[in-house]
This record gives C-alpha cells, sequence and structure tokens, in this order.
C-alpha cells in the first residue's frame, strides 16, 4: 500500500508499518514506496514500544511507528558512526 491508502484506511491511528519498497534520496530522505501495516496501536507509547519488540526480534525488517495523521512520510536516514561491542567484557586491574 501507498502512504495515502495507510491514512484512508486507517484514519487517526498509531501504527507499525513494515517498508516493502524503499530507497534513499541524494538528500538523505528515506522515500517508503510500497509499505504494509503490521499492527495498530493505541498509542505512541505502545507503538513505540511494541516497534522496539519487532525491531529487537526482526533487525533485518525496515518497521516504522507512524501516526497516520501526517499528511506525508517524511523519513531522514542517518548512519551510524559508532561502534557497537557485543558482549564487551570490563578488564579490571
Amino acid at each position: 500500500m501507498q502512504w495515502e491508502n495507510i491514512r484512508t484506511a486507517y484514519p487517526e491511528q498509531w501504527l507499525i508499518v513494515e517498508a516493502l519498497e524503499a530507497f534513499t534520496t541524494p538528500e538523505q530522505y528515506r522515500q517508503l514506496s510500497r509499505l504494509s501495516v503490521i499492527e495498530q496501536c493505541s498509542d505512541g507509547l505502545n507503538a513505540f514500544s511494541r516497534y522496539r519488540q519487532l525491531h529487537a526480534v526482526h533487525p533485518e525488517r525496515e518497521f516504522y511507528f507512524v501516526h497516520t495523521s501526517r499528511p506525508e512520510l517524511t523519513i531522514i536516514e542517518r548512519q551510524w558512526l559508532g561502534v557497537r561491542r557485543i558482549n564487551e567484557t570490563i578488564a579490571q586491574g
């Protein structure tokens, strides 16, 4: 579905959506061409919590939590520049 169709089908609601087709513009905006509604949520806090759960289980998928009152989805892609350490052990001396 496209964002306009989702807004019509789910007016004034918090949703978890998945980008099925997307690309990044030269200006670093994420263009979501085709979306799938994964879940309806009661409020923004619940939507964020559910988004985090889904992202933890499926990190390879592109999920977003959004409210359908937004006329457009403006998503800025940010590059991660830090270093992530898994199971870091701190030496104590």
